[in-house]
């Protein structure tokens, strides 16, 4: 009976042991099957097979030695290119085709990665998508940037595109020195209007934006520069013809913009 258990335990020790060396080995090969690649300063971590799923590549010259890559100082292959961009050039090699988020606006930096990368068939498929866009009529952007110097009815600010709205409310909370936890109460928005409810003008001729409470919130020519940097930033283009009596562009009475 003794010699019985004695056996059954050996059997099950060595089961154990090979067991543990199988799972061993395949921790390895799992190992092994993984690169970490430094794309412009971006650690992207990913399967060999995903590198290699398309031959006479960029990617699949380093995986296989046909082209020589320098290490970073953590031993990453390292790659001088765009490493925003990278994560969409890797999601084509996993998926097989392109799958951008709406709104994206960089096909051309893309399709330049493409190039580089020598994916043919990433790179037709950023070319038919440009081209369909270029094709899809665009509903014009009007924003309207008007100042009546008037307390009761301050700086208003117009545009038809939500978007846009929801930046500058952003940007208000940013420069505005109060520091408040939210959007401003003495602001009246909409999903296309912001209009500044309470301003008084100082001795000094600056004219400041406060709360009812009078709580400094900061000048209303800020956030009126604001408003109009913010337009030029996203691509709006003044229609308005400035008046030099005026002084500066935050002078004017009334901006009109386009996209």
């Amino acid at each position: 009976m003794e010699r019985k258990i004695n056996r059954r335990e050996k059997e099950k020790d060595y089961e154990g042991k090979h067991n543990s060396l199988e799972d061993a080995d395949q921790g390895k090969n799992c190992k092994s099957t993984l690169m970490t690649l430094n794309v412009g300063g971006y650690l992207y971590i990913t399967q060999k097979q995903t590198l290699t799923k398309y031959p006479d590549t960029f990617l699949e010259g380093i995986v296989n030695g046909k082209i020589l890559c320098p290490f970073d100082a953590d031993g990453h292959y390292f790659i001088d290119r765009d490493g925003l961009l990278f994560r969409h050039v890797l999601n084509f090699l996993r998926n097989g085709e392109l799958l951008l988020p709406e709104g994206f606006r960089e096909n051309q930096l893309l399709a330049q990665e493409a190039e580089f990368f020598q994916l043919k068939g990433l790179a037709e498929e950023v070319k038919s998508r440009w081209e369909k866009e270029q094709l899809t009529p665009r509903e014009t952007t009007f924003l309207e940037i008007t100042d009546n110097h008037d307390r009761s009815q301050g700086l208003r600010i117009f545009c038809n595109a939500p978007d846009f709205i929801s930046k500058i409310k952003s940007r208000i909370v940013l420069v505005s020195k109060s520091r408040l936890d939210g959007f401003p109460e003495e602001f009246s928005i909409s999903s296309n209007t912001i209009q500044f409810k309470y301003f008084i003008k100082s001795e000094n001729g600056t004219r400041l934006v406060l709360k009812e409470d009078n709580t400094f919130v900061c000048t209303l020519e800020t956030l009126k520069f604001e408003a109009i940097m913010m337009a030029l930033k996203c691509g709006f283009r003044l229609l308005t013809s400035l008046d030099c009596s005026k002084g500066s562009i935050v002078h004017s009475d009334a901006l009109h913009f386009i996209k």
